[in-house]
């Protein structure tokens, strides 16, 4: 694999790594195979990254600049997945590799432990879920995030978690004891509530009613969580009664607000979701590739227009709506004096 060539040296560190020190990971990589019914057919890379906060490239489209990913792939498996591709970089295919090669950052918590606590971090608002969920079923067997929550709790360091698994609610101590010290964003995303594409599209991730469960949840225990219907999917999700009850649902979870995404499709993603697309819904094939024809973004006005009949429905069962930057945007606290204007330079893609 590329980053293979990219471990340190035994008896090497990371400052004095030279040439290779913008490697994604050091150390020996260990690859271990389970053959579990929970994990059947599946492969975890273990590996020691060098850093764990992320700069997101000034390019992208979202409101934050710092991101903590301690995966990469996601065994929820979503043929829509924006973040496939970047399993590319690491010599995979953004397809079945990506859902069944995870590489798990074993040091994560100890490594953003050491970063929040460097005098050249600026205690800016850190992003979670952002490229694939930190709460995928790999969470269970390695229980990386209570480290990372607990080090951000202790920083008093503002965050947001974006996430379409339940595993959220084991940490939830975690996250009141984080909300008492620091701004504390949550999400979850259920782009739609019709089971049946769900089990088709997405058929590694908790069903609709169980991540609006968790919206549930959340929200008895004092915390705002909000609900990003992502990716609202055309013409198989997008139609007012779909729209509506996803809606109504949020809104009886105590959704704090609903923020719309249209499914957009960039490289990686859009071949894994039109061949998908092709196997169950073939009739739309064609109207995709017109949708779809000049980037990965749909037109402007089905966007506009789906996020007014969403504006109009959140008014309706009276909830807030928010765009998808205010939903994971939460309050800075005041910047630390900065020894050096340096701050962690691995990146990472990340796209909302």
């Amino acid at each position: 694999m590329r980053w293979d060539s990219l471990r340190l040296d035994e008896g090497q560190s990371a400052d004095t790594a030279g040439p290779v020190a913008p490697a994604l990971f050091g150390r020996d990589t260990v690859a271990r195979t389970f053959d579990t019914p929970g994990f059947r057919g599946m492969t975890f890379y273990e590996v020691h990254a060098r850093s764990i906060i992320n700069r997101v490239p000034e390019a992208s489209r979202v409101p934050f600049r710092w991101t903590i990913n301690p995966y990469r792939g996601c065994s929820h498996s979503c043929v829509y997945c924006y973040a496939r591709n970047t399993h590319t970089y690491l010599d995979m295919d953004a397809g079945e590799d990506f859902s069944k090669q995870i590489v798990v950052k074993v040091n994560a918590p100890e490594l953003a432990r050491r970063e929040l606590a460097s005098a050249r971090w600026q205690g800016e608002h850190v992003a979670m879920g952002t490229n694939v969920d930190c709460y995928q079923r790999a969470e269970g067997r390695y229980q990386l995030m209570p480290g990372i929550i607990s080090a951000l709790r202790d920083a008093a360091n503002p965050f947001s978690i974006l996430t379409k698994g339940t595993l959220i609610l084991r940490d939830l101590d975690l996250l009141c004891e984080a909300a008492d010290v620091t701004d504390v964003g949550l999400n979850v995303s259920v782009g739609f509530v019709d089971k049946a594409i769900s089990r088709s599209v997405e058929p590694g991730t908790p069903s609709p009613e169980r991540r609006l469960g968790v919206c549930a949840a959340i929200t008895e225990r004092g915390l705002r969580c909000g609900v990003l219907m992502g990716p609202v999917l055309p013409y198989l999700t997008d139609s007012p009664a779909q729209l509506e009850a996803t809606v109504r649902l949020a809104a009886e979870a105590g959704a704090a607000h609903v923020s719309p995404i249209v499914l957009h499709l960039r490289p990686g993603a859009r071949e894994w979701y039109l061949r998908w697309l092709q196997e169950t819904h073939p009739d739309l094939v064609e109207s995709y590739r017109q949708m779809y024809g000049r980037g990965a973004y749909a037109p402007k006005a089905y966007q506009a227009r789906i996020a007014a009949l969403v504006a109009e429905l959140a008014a309706r069962y009276r909830i807030g709506q928010a765009s998808p930057g205010q939903a994971r945007r939460v309050r800075e606290r005041p910047a630390r004096p900065a020894a050096r204007p340096a701050a962690p330079s691995s990146v990472q893609l990340t796209l909302l």
